[in-house]
């Protein structure tokens, strides 16, 4: 009896440290997720970064909060995005829905990287990204990526994704994160620049098929650091408030168009 004891309480004291460990981490994470979002330009540190001029296209990128949009930008960003993705939504499981989506682009956690063409300033692209928490790890989550019809295939969304890329590492998230429809034939584009399977990704099954895969670019440098997480269940929830439901589909939807 006495040893059954000495075990059981082993065991608590194990879970315990477990417990205070995963809440040290977690607020560890959060703290550089608040560090990220104070920033007044995340793209400030990489002017090389701010103009493209390739393939015929010329303009200057430029980062804003979602508060700091003008209405005639989120009326463009709100048009862009409903053109490119609503037959694509409507075409599985998630359905369209102009106020759920404006709900979602225009979040106050949401940042726009905006590509506007130098010329005459007409916007060319953008990506709505966030500084967040995502399965209890620090991330770039980018929700967005679209771009006029005119200026795809030319080099622009891929430079586009550099960039999100920079900004996330110098600010010490631990991947770059996003979500894409199967039925979009542009995916393979994030495949085809290094975005993997995230283990966070649910996995098809007799009983249920997902219309979406989550993808991912760790940052090499703190890899190292990223903890063992099951979160292959696709019903999983991440319990913190800043956390991403992946079996719904409609919380964290990244796409290039």
């Amino acid at each position: 009896m006495g040893r059954k004891n000495a075990t059981s309480s082993a065991k608590s004291k194990e879970k315990r440290m477990q417990r205070k460990e995963e809440q040290q981490r977690i607020s560890q994470a959060m703290s550089i997720i608040a560090l990220a979002n104070q920033l007044e330009d995340p793209l400030a540190d990489f002017p090389v970064f701010q103009n493209f001029n390739k393939n015929g296209i010329s303009c200057h990128l430029f980062v804003k909060r979602s508060s700091k949009l003008s209405e005639t930008e989120k009326g463009w960003i709100f048009n862009l995005t409903k053109k490119n993705m609503q037959l694509k939504y409507e075409q599985c499981s998630w359905g369209w829905n102009d106020k759920k989506k404006m709900e979602e682009l225009y979040d106050e956690r949401a940042w726009f990287l905006l590509a506007a063409n130098c010329i005459d300033q007409s916007y060319l692209a953008f990506s709505h990204f966030r500084f967040d928490i995502d399965m209890g790890i620090e991330v770039l989550y980018c929700y967005e990526l679209q771009l006029e019809t005119h200026v795809q295939r030319k080099g622009l969304g891929k430079f586009m994704m550099q960039v999100l890329e920079l900004m996330a590492f110098k600010n010490n998230m631990k991947k770059v994160v996003l979500t894409v429809l199967k039925n979009n034939p542009n995916s393979k584009f994030f495949k085809a620049i290094g975005y993997e399977l995230d283990e966070s990704c649910p996995i098809d099954d007799e009983e249920e098929t997902y219309p979406y895969e989550i993808l991912s670019k760790l940052n090499k440098r703190l890899a190292s650091a990223l903890p063992a997480v099951n979160v292959r269940n696709p019903n999983h929830i991440y319990d913190n408030n800043q956390g991403h439901s992946h079996s719904n589909g409609h919380c964290c939807p990244g796409h290039l168009h």
